[in-house]
């Protein structure tokens, strides 16, 4: 067991962004644990918000999202409750009277695990189990997920960490480069031209990036007939 997590490990750390580690993630878990019949993520978004951004099967997708819908089953549970939720046999369960009869009669599930991923300061999601066997996972197999749990919610937190940086550069070399388009057009300085640049993402309510990358592309300004840029508005002295 021991070769098989370091093997997962190195392989969530050579993944090349947050969406390929996730799917990493559970490929490895599907992979590597006995009694897997599918394997799922779930990730915390902002406000709370829960997601699947990685499963091994379509049947194992939609058992999460049903839980999201419903408001109620183990993974919610992984989440925001227990750091291991253990599901001998669906078709026994009590503790999610609308959820679990359904994964039985549609997706042919009867057992499954839940893992938070989770680090000292910060929630990253839940790795879901699941397994068309009653008791699918032995108690090796379930510590051994506990292992694999931890390493994959480090390797989800820097690979979110990381996409989250380059989009950040990115945003800021798309809109330097909207900057230098309007200063050269209108002869504004730098200020001037970021002016206008906000004041058309404010008139549409869109993002300021958004805004620049199409300026970039198109060589127009949202909104503006002339497709160059305005002069900055005037300061507010009142």
């Amino acid at each position: 067991m021991t070769e098989l997590v370091a093997e997962a490990a190195r392989r969530l750390q050579a993944a090349p962004d947050a969406e390929s580690t996730m799917r990493t993630a559970v490929e490895l878990a599907q992979r590597d644990i006995e009694g897997v019949d599918a394997a799922a993520l779930s990730v915390i978004r902002a406000r709370r918000r829960i997601e699947t951004p990685a499963a091994t099967s379509r049947a194992a997708r939609s058992c999460d999202e049903l839980q999201y819908d419903l408001g109620e089953g183990p993974c919610l549970d992984a989440v925001w409750e227990a750091e291991v939720v253990d599901v001998p046999d669906l078709s026994d369960e009590p503790r999610w009277p609308r959820w679990a009869p359904r994964v039985v009669d549609e997706a042919g599930f009867r057992s499954m695990t839940c893992y938070r991923l989770f680090l000292a300061d910060q929630t990253v999601g839940a790795l879901n189990l699941y397994s068309r066997a009653p008791d699918g996972f032995s108690a090796v197999e379930r510590d051994h997920g506990i292992a694999i749990a931890a390493h994959i919610a480090v390797a989800v937190r820097d690979a979110q960490q990381i996409d989250q940086l380059q989009a950040a550069l990115d945003s800021r070399t798309v809109i330097g480069q909207a900057t230098g388009i309007i200063m050269e057009r209108s002869d504004l300085d730098a200020f001037q031209a970021f002016v206008v640049l906000t004041n058309v993402a404010s008139d549409l309510d869109r993002k300021v990036r958004s805004v620049a990358e199409e300026f970039v592309v198109t060589r127009r300004l949202p909104g503006t007939p002339e497709g160059v840029g305005r002069p900055p508005r005037a300061p507010y002295d009142g």
